[in-house]
């Protein structure tokens, strides 16, 4: 244990300080947690002490530019854990080395929040497999190269969690594990404070249990019971869940709705100093006990609020985050065909520390909601109601003009807030041209799915696809026809995967084909170049036509220059560049005065010659 003795001392007196400062007085808890770190640690295998020896030394390794990542489900996917295994030769052919394996602990069937709900941290929901299942394949992805991520619910558990039904059936214990009250008095002071998250279809922050006669604080849905982190109590036990999936053989713990995890009456219960000192605490656990792991925070708001997850360079905390952000600002630039917007935004991310790393994404398993930054773009006379309810119309297909197939999903008329739904191929236009049989359109749409593609893997940070969108999968409106599903259109991208339509990509011509040649060849461009690095340097260049985006990216002496046509017409981006310069798609080689793009269309030229 001399390894986790020196990880230990080197932390021992910021962690310690830190939990006294949330549970001042309770050595005897704190001593508690050094014995969960200390027994996990011991239980690590070698195999996962190797790597954790080698990535120590190697803290950037998962910062290159040949880090490419895939988020799936496994049920849809691949029906269980051994079928993902048998199906790693189509992960490593996607060019994927980081997979997202979406929810697989056990939740309640009809009640799991799509497995945010969980039952038992222990224990896989048997119909993916079992714990033997997981490792194994932790394993094989392991000797591939390839690097495992899964989701760590620590704000709630569901209902039907040993300590949720214990605290139902009366003992205190658990009742002060989660937010437990008699009557409304306290739930309706925090109800003053605490937006509500789904205010459509889970209105409120508490549920009333009428077997306990008592509220309990439900911040989600109703059958998700927010934990009580200031009981230490929480803590301690949810570190060691955590510690136990690490030894696993999971590489990156995506820590779901990080911001929610404190809870003070009067405040809004969101982003309070308290989360931060425990997403400190936790990076300074994983250092000490599994150095090989990360920490991904799940932290979908604004800009400002989202930056602070990742600490301070001399004091981090989440080694990476979600450009939720941009992902929004991206399909209302698909939506609107302006990219003053999303050059805003990418102008923001070039002045961050290079040290901080998005994860960079056109779709993921959930909702796009609009989360804009409409003060600045009040000053173009956007309003944010009427904006958000053109958003919608738009994406759904009821904006004349628009081809895009997607659903609402929890429509508030009052503020707009409705969220969207659909596969990235169906938001593009390719299920309406297809079906309509409209091959110059469809032709204009698969460069569109292409082009955000390319915009995607321009950025700087590890680019994830959702699995499917490399075949160009469109909606799976079958979910309709499930009673426990029906309910939540964002089962229109969480579909099964379609192994037929993936067979396609090696049949010459078709969209399949197309699509996942295009993402092939992306990547291939992407890896050829320093440029695209995640500590280059970046910048926006001015196009004179708000429907082309130009961006700028050099480290080391190599230059890129990629351009993007958001309008479904031809235009020119004039950037007015000096010098020689090779296309890194076509291998021609021109100037970069005026760069005619086609509709939807996008390239990326590296300087040869100044």
């Amino acid at each position: 244990m001399a390894e986790f003795d020196r990880r230990y001392q080197r932390h021992e007196s910021e962690l310690h300080a830190l939990f006294l400062s949330l549970y001042p007085g309770q050595d005897e808890a704190y001593n508690a947690l050094v014995q969960t770190l200390r027994a996990y640690a011991s239980a690590r295998n070698n195999s996962l002490q190797q790597l954790d020896a080698t990535r120590e030394a190697d803290p950037d390794w998962y910062k290159r530019r040949e880090m490419m990542g895939m988020c799936l489900y496994i049920g849809p996917w691949a029906k269980n854990l051994q079928g993902v295994k048998k199906k790693l030769d189509y992960i490593a052919q996607c060019g994927v080395n980081y997979v997202h394996l979406m929810p697989f602990l056990d939740t309640p069937k009809g009640k799991s929040d799509g497995g945010y709900a969980v039952s038992d941290f222990t224990k896989v929901e048997p119909s993916l497999g079992n714990m033997n299942d997981l490792e194994a394949l932790t394993r094989e992805m392991r000797a591939r190269g390839m690097s495992v991520c899964m989701d760590f619910v620590m704000n709630h558990t569901s209902e039907e969690h040993e300590w949720a039904k214990r605290a139902r059936a009366g003992e205190k214990e658990y009742q002060d594990r989660y937010f437990f009250y008699p009557d409304r008095t306290i739930p309706d002071q925090f109800e003053r404070t605490i937006p509500e998250v789904f205010p459509t279809t889970a209105p409120g922050s508490f549920t009333w249990l009428p077997d306990a006669q008592k509220w309990v604080m439900t911040n989600f849905y109703p059958f998700q019971w927010d934990l009580n982190y200031q009981n230490p109590v929480v803590l301690n036990e949810m570190v060691g869940f955590m510690l136990a999936l690490a030894n696993r053989g999971i590489d990156v713990i995506r820590i779901d709705a990080i911001p929610y995890i404190w809870k003070e009456l009067g405040t809004s219960c969101r982003n309070l100093p308290q989360v931060h000192t425990i997403s400190r605490m936790l990076r300074m656990i994983v250092e000490i006990v599994c150095p090989g792991v990360l920490l991904l925070g799940e932290v979908v708001m604004a800009p400002e609020k989202i930056v602070p997850y990742f600490g301070s360079v001399e004091k981090p905390e989440c080694h990476m985050l979600y450009n939720a952000t941009t992902m929004c600002t991206t399909w209302h630039t698909v939506a609107t065909g302006d990219t003053r917007l999303l050059r805003h935004q990418m102008d923001i991310l070039s002045g961050l520390p290079k040290e901080y790393l998005f994860l960079n994404y056109i779709r993921c398993h959930d909702d796009i909601g609009w989360g804009l930054d409409y003060p600045w773009l009040s000053q173009f006379g956007t309003a944010e109601v009427p904006h958000k309810r053109y958003l919608s119309d738009y994406l759904t297909g009821h904006w004349h003009g628009s081809d895009s197939k997607g659903e609402l999903y929890n429509d508030d008329p009052v503020s707009g807030d409705a969220r969207m739904c659909g596969t990235t191929a169906s938001l593009c236009g390719i299920e309406t041209a297809r079906r309509e049989c409209r091959l110059y359109d469809l032709e204009n749409y698969i460069r569109r799915d292409l082009m955000l593609h390319a915009f995607m893997m321009t950025q700087s940070g590890l680019p994830i696809l959702y699995a499917g969108d490399e075949i160009a999968q469109e909606n799976d409106y079958t979910y309709h026809l499930d009673p426990d599903k029906a309910d939540d259109s964002r089962y229109i991208h969480r579909g099964n995967f379609d192994w037929k339509k993936a067979a396609n990509r090696h049949v010459s011509g078709t969209p399949e084909q197309k699509v996942f040649d295009g993402i092939k060849k992306l990547e291939v461009v992407r890896n050829s170049s320093k440029a695209f690095d995640s500590d280059a340097d970046f910048w926006t260049l001015e196009t004179w036509d708000t429907a082309v985006l130009a961006i700028g990216r050099w480290k080391d002496g190599e230059c890129v220059l990629a351009l993007f046509n958001f309008a479904g017409s031809e235009r020119t981006g004039w950037i007015g560049e000096t010098g020689w310069w090779k296309d890194l798609f076509t291998g021609e080689e021109r100037d970069a005065q005026a760069v005619k793009l086609p509709p939807y269309g996008y390239t990326m030229l590296k300087l040869i010659h100044p």
